[in-house]
């Protein structure tokens, strides 16, 4: 057998004897004991593992998803889709309003998402310190944190130029006097592919996949796989154990096995969405009432430019750039929202986009010369911005209600405007909004017309979410909070929840760093109060 050209640091890790557990694979129930049992194997999750295998604790993981590697990766949507993405990366809303992307395999969303690595900003910050009772909200408590992780997961300054795609939101936003930024990537070796949502082929992304679980299962932890936490049994104010459904090898259906993990203490990390819906199914207590509620998504709008030159927005870095400049308003005035540009292939543009028939085949037959835009709505500041609330459908499986309100819909309507402009300030010939009476413009003055009078509405504009944030917010006052500023879960003396749920609002900001810090943060924390020792350092 011939020594692959890329190699692969998953097989290499299972041929060297990693403990890994796959209950697709399971011919009897089992049962598990560990100091730490962590739910989600994602941002929140894989940073928690490694810090605390490090630190000595016998760790166990589960992962609802199967564990894939680059060997795996074949850049091909009809097979990432199904293979890594909750419910093929067609969740929705209740109302079908909102589509949400949401990652389901070994490193959670950091094995799919996009590389784009932003700190908490300040202004987000500054209101959790004031409305949320978290003194340590700050960027200078916070900064050693996401220095860690920035060293450890190599975010750093992309090098390379922008690819087309991008180019233009930095063109056309400086032909109109809109400053423009550059995002960091965590990647290490980027080969400038672009197909960063199908998993990384080459390992350069620094998921978690490739980092922390790695690290972790390299000092002793467990992985279990293809396994779904159903729910807690708690005795007193105790999580006793946590039960586990087995899922068939396409990850869909329970198999009739089940495992029992217990554990000295566990942490809840299976991402907003699903980490509510496990406390929910478990009956967790819910003093403040708060649990599963106020659930961000940073509601995405999408406009789509058409270029003379070929743009090939599949191609490079998929966000390198981007503008805040809409963000420069109070928190709770009228919605800010975030541009950015990203990579575009044929199933999820043909998916996302409006139109049917001969024009949506003309778009796609202009698919080279295609340029997207994203703006993506800060929510969760505004009383007319409260986010929705996670509910269990009768199998136990999640949904969330998102109601979209007329504070929303105005946002909408401005950043299509925004990005309409910018598109043709770029030297777009023309601008079709992601609108079901939207059609392709042929001039800004035309477009702003058209923008002006479309009816904003539920399955009229589409809206799209790859962030999923809150439902088990942190706070100060215990009225607010379901959890501590620690993570520790209000009703439960050895529960913790280390992931996106955590935050009382959006960030406006892509969430990925601010995760990986506040993760290390707590899982240090927690690290100290179980070993009575400092934590272990992730790898540098």
């Amino acid at each position: 057998m011939s020594t692959p050209i890329i190699p692969d640091p998953i097989r290499a890790g299972i041929a060297k004897g990693w403990k890994i557990l796959d209950a697709a694979a399971l011919t009897q129930d089992r049962v598990l004991e560990a100091d730490v049992v962590i739910v989600g194997s994602g941002a929140g999750g894989g940073v928690t593992a490694e810090i605390l295998a490090r630190s000595g604790l016998s760790v166990i993981v589960v992962e609802e998803g199967a564990l894939t590697s680059s060997s795996d990766f074949k850049m091909r949507e009809a097979e990432a889709y199904p293979a890594l993405y909750q419910e093929s990366a067609a969740r929705k809303t209740v109302d079908k309003g909102i589509n949400i992307l949401q990652g389901r395999t070994v490193g959670g969303s950091t094995t799919v998402n996009w590389t784009s690595s932003f700190r908490t900003p300040a202004a987000t910050l500054d209101w959790w310190r004031r409305h949320y009772a978290l003194p340590e909200a700050t960027p200078e408590t916070l900064a050693p944190w996401f220095a860690m992780m920035e060293a450890r997961l190599h975010i750093a300054d992309w090098q390379g130029a922008p690819n087309e795609n991008n180019d233009i939101l930095r063109r056309g936003a400086r032909q109109l006097g809109i400053p423009t930024g550059l995002i960091r990537r965590n990647v290490n070796g980027c080969w400038n592919l672009g197909y960063c949502g199908m998993g990384c082929p080459t390992n350069a992304k620094q998921s978690m996949l490739v980092t922390t679980i790695p690290a972790a299962l390299d000092h002793g932890a467990t992985l279990i796989t293809r396994a779904r936490a159903e729910r807690f049994a708690f005795k007193g104010e105790r999580a006793d154990e946590l039960l586990c459904r087995a899922l068939d090898p396409a990850g869909v259906y329970p198999t009739g096995r089940s495992l029992r993990l217990r554990a000295r203490h566990y942490v809840v990390a299976g991402g907003a969405i699903n980490s509510p819906a496990l406390l929910l199914r478990s009956q967790a207590p819910d003093p403040s009432g708060l649990l599963g509620r106020r659930t961000f998504l940073h509601p995405t709008l999408i406009s789509a430019a058409f270029f003379p030159q070929r743009v090939e927005a599949w191609a490079g870095a998929p966000q390198t750039v981007y503008s805040d400049h809409f963000l420069a308003g109070p928190p709770d005035g009228p919605i800010g929202y975030k541009l950015e540009a990203p990579p575009l292939h044929p199933l999820l543009l043909a998916t996302t986009m409006n139109g049917f028939g001969e024009s949506h085949a003309r778009m796609m037959r202009d698919f080279p010369q295609l340029h997207g835009m994203l703006a993506l709505l800060r929510d969760g500041f505004h009383e007319e911005a409260p986010g929705g609330s996670v509910r269990l459908r009768a199998d136990g499986s999640p949904e969330l209600d998102y109601p979209l309100t007329g504070y929303l819909w105005d946002g909408a309507r401005r950043a299509l405007l925004t990005m309409a402009e910018i598109q043709f300030a770029a030297g777009a010939t023309g601008v079709q909004p992601a609108h079901e009476m939207a059609r392709r413009y042929a001039s800004w003055r035309e477009a702003s017309a058209a923008i002006a009078e479309l009816p904003q509405g539920l399955q009229l504009t589409r809206v799209a979410s790859a962030h999923v944030m809150g439902g088990c917010a942190m706070s100060g006052d215990e009225r607010l909070g379901v959890a501590t500023p620690e993570g520790r879960y209000r009703g439960l003396a050895n529960l913790s929840v280390h992931d996106g749920s955590l935050f009382p609002t959006s960030l406006g900001a892509n969430p990925q760093l601010s995760i990986y810090g506040l993760a290390a943060k707590l899982a240090s924390g927690l690290a100290t109060a179980l070993t009575g020792r400092p934590a272990a350092r992730p790898a540098a």
